[in-house]
């Protein structure tokens, strides 16, 4: 893998659980990939006056160990595969000082037209050098508690969510610092929307909903560990959302959860992502263990067949 973007975690990109939210592990991702494209001979793939750019169609992610505030942290990368019109690509984001892995990131993207997001064959200088860079995905980049592979299904809708009884955790308007220079929603709010959503996914995340009555001891959060998104269309500045969510399964320790985020106008679906979860006691820095006294309501919460 070649290095393609360092910096670190600022202060004001961590949250109440007082590590890097996991927005803006996207967000470094976003521009480490334009870094890997631009090695590679596709350049500017992110500016107003691009020809070609490079949108995702599926997003792996695996969080694997905290960037807390100040922390520094490099992406390296490289490519997996490539076809016709589109290709796949493997990030690692290491702690600077020791270069133990913080998150992987597997993505599937279409080259496209910026304006229309037309997807159209690669230069014919591109395949060459994409295979002069491809690597081998690393074993922690693989799915763990996913499948391995992202489902095709096309089902989701504001109708489908009320029959299943998802539950209504977030709702808002996409706003213009979140669009890109091609006016099309940002990678990072397709995790920063969700990440702002979550927290009233009571059905799900009973320890923290009881935290949030004033009903429980100490102080509790939910912590991503790993997600799969799958990009639907893109929302931009002005258009409306809502997220709808539900668990699918739980264990000891976390919980697998699917969230649908919707146009309410239309009733179909911007994008989708599932996820596995866990509750985690911010003081003792430590994942909860699941208390016996919550498993039938989790057992009652649980959906059937619910796909991202």
């Amino acid at each position: 893998m070649i290095e393609i973007w360092r910096g670190n975690a600022n202060a004001w990109e961590c949250d109440e659980l007082g590590h890097m939210n996991v927005k803006f592990y996207l967000a470094k991702a976003s521009e480490a990939l334009g870094g890997l494209a631009a090695q590679t001979g596709l350049k500017n793939i992110h500016r107003a006056d691009a020809n070609a750019t490079l949108l995702p169609t599926s997003i792996h992610v695996r969080f694997l160990a905290e960037a807390r505030p100040g922390a520094p942290l490099l992406i390296e990368g490289g490519w997996t595969g490539i076809s016709e019109t589109g290709c796949s690509a493997v990030l690692v984001m290491r702690h600077g000082g020791t270069g133990k892995p913080a998150a992987s990131f597997r993505i599937d993207l279409d080259h496209v037209s910026p304006r229309d997001g037309r997807a159209f064959s690669w230069p014919s200088h591109f395949p060459d050098r994409l295979r002069a860079h491809s690597v081998t995905v690393p074993d922690f980049a693989r799915p763990r508690g996913l499948s391995g592979a992202a489902p095709g299904t096309k089902t989701a809708s504001l109708g489908r969510a009320d029959a299943l009884g998802l539950a209504h955790v977030g709702l808002g308007r996409i706003t213009p610092d979140e669009v890109d220079v091609f006016g099309r929603m940002r990678t990072e709010v397709l995790l920063g929307r969700i990440s702002n959503s979550v927290v009233n996914f009571k059905q799900a995340f009973p320890e923290e909903w009881a935290f949030h009555q004033g009903q429980a001891e100490g102080e509790i959060g939910s912590a991503l560990l790993e997600c799969r998104i799958l990009p639907r269309r893109w929302p931009r500045a002005g258009d409306g959302y809502v997220v709808r969510s539900g668990l699918t399964s739980f264990g000891p320790k976390v919980r697998n959860i699917v969230h649908w985020v919707l146009d309410p106008a239309s009733g179909r679906p911007w994008w989708t992502m599932e996820g596995i979860a866990a509750p985690m006691d911010l003081e003792a820095r430590k994942i909860l263990d699941l208390a016996p006294g919550l498993r039938p309501d989790l057992d009652a919460a649980c959906i059937a067949g619910l796909e991202p």
